[in-house]
């Protein structure tokens, strides 16, 4: 059944409207948008009470949801565990133990709760579709999990009680470092073989096929060029392909200044280069991080039209480096966001954080607002909904014909966003704690976020304070 919603204000692909009378089909996705003959926010002029009779008025302020293009979940049960000083040179390197300590004491019950309190923490904050990067894949012994693997079915199984649309990217992760060597020991949870890996993966998009489920996709990652040796990443990608041509693909690449000194001894190549080389690269691929990326390289990647994710929060938390966006977007580049290792769950901050990187390097303000948007929170948030739906296989990103239902609610009378003219709603959103008048949120076509509140988030408070009580407690020998 055709459900009808009447939008007070909306931003359209066309620029932002005021009355829309948008129609949704049973699968969650817009079928039809009928707006005034006059589309500018300056427009008074709004479609007749009888043409909306029928349908549910929604007050306030209509955006696209947000595409988080990279996550790991179970990195939410170290969020705030991490912040305080072991040496002078802390560093990811230092983190990462952390991490593998935090990986090893995991189990699916224990993932599902945590990703499911990191969902609705997502939906809440703006995002309504995740990409979950997943390299979890064995018992905490090293063996495999006897039938669906466990730890992957927590994912799906918190995404569907939250209501989040979901591109689960199981991770091939085989070696530790260049010159493949071999996994250490903290690393055995993440190993599998290779024709495992497609075998699961082809499974996967073939139930999907037949489901047809409107919030669900099945992609695959590579963790690393120093986790995955290149011979086996062209093979893994050209049977990839051939299960499905626009399977979404990622991979971390050039995040550490060591990472991509260890590649050049390795292989002669930089990370970027080696994989610009392989001529895979495309409009399906998401390269994460790329934060040490040369002005070539960055015309590279723009020019294959693959997207560079950028998790603002979790590169300062780690001191990564900066990334050289407004280069990028020069050359017509796509960039997205993620929360990544969650030191923060909010689009908003990305996006801000996103921008003052770049007038604190250049010494100037509205460095990534161009010609064509002058807002620069509008600017950044329909370019980075829109690379993140393409970079995860959705139909998200825009309130357009043929996209989800994906639709944030902004209570326009909150402090954050009162006086405001509508031209101004995301730059409130991005530069001024916008992220608190969020009120509903809406996930092909249905409600999972009303009036501020998810209807699973007070019945898991409870088990979530003693599952991160237990997970914050020192490892016994």
């Amino acid at each position: 059944m055709t459900r009808q919603y009447f939008l007070e204000s909306a931003l359209l692909p066309q620029g932002w409207v005021r009355g829309a009378l948008v129609s949704v089909a049973e699968d969650g996705h817009i079928s039809a948008i009928d707006v005034p003959a006059a589309t500018q926010a300056s427009s008074n002029r709004n479609l007749s009470p009888a043409t909306a009779r029928d349908s549910e008025p929604i007050p306030g302020i209509v955006v696209p949801g947000m595409v988080n293009a990279h996550s790991h979940a179970f990195q939410r049960g170290m969020a705030g565990n991490t912040e305080y000083r072991l040496s002078a040179r802390d560093s990811f390197w230092t983190w990462r133990q952390a991490m593998y300590a935090l990986a090893n004491r995991i189990e699916p019950d224990d993932l599902q709760l945590l990703a499911t309190q990191l969902f609705i923490e997502m939906l809440k904050s703006g995002y309504t579709s995740v990409a979950e990067f997943h390299y979890l894949h064995r018992q905490r012994n090293g063996d495999l999990y006897f039938g669906p693997n466990a730890l992957w079915e927590a994912v799906a199984t918190a995404a569907a009680v939250t209501g989040i649309a979901l591109t689960f990217l199981p991770t091939l992760y085989q070696t530790s470092d260049f010159g493949e060597l071999p996994l250490k020991r903290e690393q055995a949870r993440f190993a599998l073989e290779t024709e495992r890996f497609l075998r699961a993966i082809e499974a996967r998009v073939d139930a999907e096929r037949r489901a047809a489920l409107a919030t669900l996709r099945t992609g695959a990652a590579f963790h690393s060029l120093r986790a995955v040796p290149l011979p086996t990443l062209r093979e893994a990608t050209h049977t990839l392909r051939g299960m499905d041509q626009t399977l979404p693909l990622h991979i971390h690449v050039a995040e550490q200044v060591e990472e991509v000194a260890a590649c050049e001894l390795h292989t002669g190549r930089r990370p970027l280069e080696l994989l610009l080389d392989t001529g895979l690269l495309d409009q399906h691929w998401c390269l994460v991080h790329a934060t040490h990326a040369t002005g070539a390289e960055l015309q590279g990647v723009a020019a294959s039209q693959a997207a560079i994710c950028l998790s603002i929060s979790t590169e300062a938390n780690l001191g990564d480096g900066f990334f050289d966006a407004s280069r990028f977007l020069r050359f017509g580049g796509r960039i997205c966001i993620g929360s990544d290792s969650q030191a923060t769950v909010c689009p908003a901050e990305e996006l801000r954080w996103l921008e003052y990187q770049q007038r604190l390097r250049k010494r100037r303000r509205s460095v990534l607002a161009d010609k064509s948007e002058s807002h620069g929170g509008t600017r950044l948030w329909r370019h980075a909904a829109r690379s993140g739906a393409q970079a995860i296989g959705q139909p998200a990103g825009a309130i357009a014909v043929g996209h989800r239902a994906d639709w944030l609610v902004l209570e326009s009378t909150h402090p954050s966003m009162a006086g405001t003219p509508l031209e101004n709603a995301l730059d409130h959103l991005v530069f001024a704690g916008g992220a608190a008048a969020i009120r509903d949120v809406m996930v092909a076509g249905r409600w999972v976020v009303k009036e501020r509140h998810h209807a699973a988030e007070l019945p898991l408070a409870g088990r979530f304070a003693e599952l991160m009580t237990r997970l914050a407690a020192p490892v016994r020998p």
